[in-house]
């Protein structure tokens, strides 16, 4: 296989070749969510990121096995060893079992993904599924000698593993500094050190998700899950481990710590990060009390919203960056980002549509070469949408009669379009979104009818009436050879 794909690793910060370990067969573990509250867009980054890379490693030819997990239990306020777990929080603050709010915010989570056209992946497990392999984990680190048991509790030894590994390399913190300055916690915590983390926490008595172990009745510590369930999923070496910036430290740099000390060797080749969607510059999230949920973007229902917005406009603004770039939200950018797709989408139409001529008089030859090329340079979705708006203008100047396309070229436009825009991009008109309602688009489609027949019968008045009450409620209307054509 004829592979190209260059992608950028976060441990080694720079591009590389991407040269799986035992291809044709990928190994690709997401960071999923908490789920504890509704999916908002910092959500769907991470979300819709590893969703185009999985849909284009899958049009490269490979195997993919995609895991993406999710966490129920361990996860506790502040991404701390200290205090409540966030699921259990909001379990008692609404008087539900634990499992009661997964299921819940699980459930939400998957019907907005859906609607982002993000595919599910290969596996989807769940930390409060893995408590068995997640303590044998916590046994194979004690027996290296990189944790220590305190009251109850088994924490990872950093200073230890620092002085054989490299602790900190992954995110660039200097570990050395750090452990300078917290060497010693006088006995005011179970730690040896503030930087040491928990693998395995013994449960206070009103902790209400907690499981027998050979230290204590309690419950894993929030970064062991991930090394636990992907080497589990994907053995003890596999090609790519992604997720948000957010959590390349600790998270991320705490599972490299436990795969290293638990099995003698690094688990992940490939790091890839994606980076923040911000407001007003900072990070959007549920700590911060600044994030938009899914639901409401799609109802318009917010303050900081002008409007609804259909999920594939989320889909496109979202693409329109590159994923290592960061992303300042405003509600104007979204509406400019739903233009561009109705824009793209229009064209889109307008190409099945198309009649071929014997000739081409517009340039669309190279449109596949110059897609790919974006896309292995690091998934770079931006060049792609500017190479398939350059297209769109051929399409256009066609669909008006000022230029011609060959059968050959046309063939080959519509291939291109629906490998890019569906298959790798994911975008989906309204009517696949089954966004569009039917009875309303008829209803409309009857009036500009009925403006057509009373054109015919030379009923100026009745004619102009109906187009200028429709392009006063927002529609743009076209009158064309064959009729009309309108959009909103």
């Amino acid at each position: 296989m004829e592979n190209k794909l260059v992608i950028y690793n976060t441990l080694t910060r720079k591009k590389e070749d991407f040269k799986p370990l035992h291809a044709p067969n990928v190994g690709l573990y997401v960071c999923g969510p908490t789920v504890y509250g509704d999916g908002h867009l910092g959500h769907a980054r991470p979300a819709i990121t590893f969703d185009v890379l999985f849909r284009y490693l899958t049009h490269l030819g490979y195997k993919v096995r995609y895991v993406r997990n999710i966490t129920d239990v361990g996860h506790l306020e502040h991404d701390a060893d200290e205090g409540e777990d966030k699921i259990a929080k909001k379990a008692r603050l609404e008087k539900l079992e634990p499992m009661e709010v997964v299921q819940h915010y699980l459930l939400r989570y998957h019907k907005a993904m859906e609607r982002l056209n993000v595919l599910p992946p290969s596996i989807e497990p769940h930390a409060s599924g893995h408590i068995i392999e997640q303590i044998e984990f916590v046994k194979k680190i004690l027996e290296s000698g990189y944790a220590y048991e305190s009251e109850g509790s088994i924490y990872f030894d950093v200073e230890k593993y620092n002085q054989k590994f490299h602790y900190g390399k992954l995110s660039g913190r200097n570990i050395d500094e750090l452990l300078e300055t917290t060497r010693d916690l006088d006995g005011q915590s179970e730690k040896r050190r503030s930087v040491d983390f928990a693998l395995w926490k013994k449960a206070s008595p009103e902790h209400i998700m907690h499981w027998p172990s050979p230290w204590s009745e309690g419950f894993p510590g929030w970064h062991l899950e991930c090394s636990a369930m992907g080497t589990k999923y994907l053995g003890e070496e596999f090609d790519i481990h992604g997720g948000g910036m957010d959590l390349m430290f600790p998270h991320h740099e705490c599972e490299i710590a436990q795969s290293c000390a638990a099995l003698g060797k690094e688990t992940v080749k490939y790091w890839m990060h994606n980076n923040m969607i911000t407001i007003n510059g900072q990070k959007m999230g549920k700590s911060l009390g600044n994030f938009i949920t899914l639901d409401e973007f799609f109802t318009g229902n917010h303050p900081l919203l002008s409007q609804p917005f259909a999920p594939m406009t989320i889909r496109f603004f979202i693409l329109q960056a590159h994923y290592r770039s960061t992303v300042d939200f405003s509600s104007e950018a979204l509406v400019a980002s739903e233009k561009g797709l109705a824009r793209l989408m229009e064209a889109y139409t307008r190409l099945q549509k198309l009649t071929p001529s014997a000739t081409s008089t517009v340039e669309t030859v190279g449109l596949r070469d110059k897609c790919e090329a974006a896309m292995c340079d690091d998934l770079n979705t931006p060049i792609v949408i500017s190479h398939l708006f350059d297209a769109a203008k051929a399409i256009n100047t066609v669909h008006d009669g000022k230029g011609t396309i060959s059968e050959a070229d046309l063939t080959e436009l519509k291939d291109v379009f629906k490998v890019f825009v569906e298959d790798i991009l994911g975008l989906q008109t309204e009517e696949a979104a089954g966004e569009s309602n039917e009875a309303y688009k008829k209803a409309i489609d009857l009036l500009l009818q009925m403006r057509l027949e009373a054109k015919q019968n030379k009923d100026w008045a009745t004619s102009d009436k109906i187009r200028n009450e429709l392009t006063a409620l927002g529609f743009a209307v076209k009158d064309t050879k064959d009729g009309f054509e309108w959009s909103l």
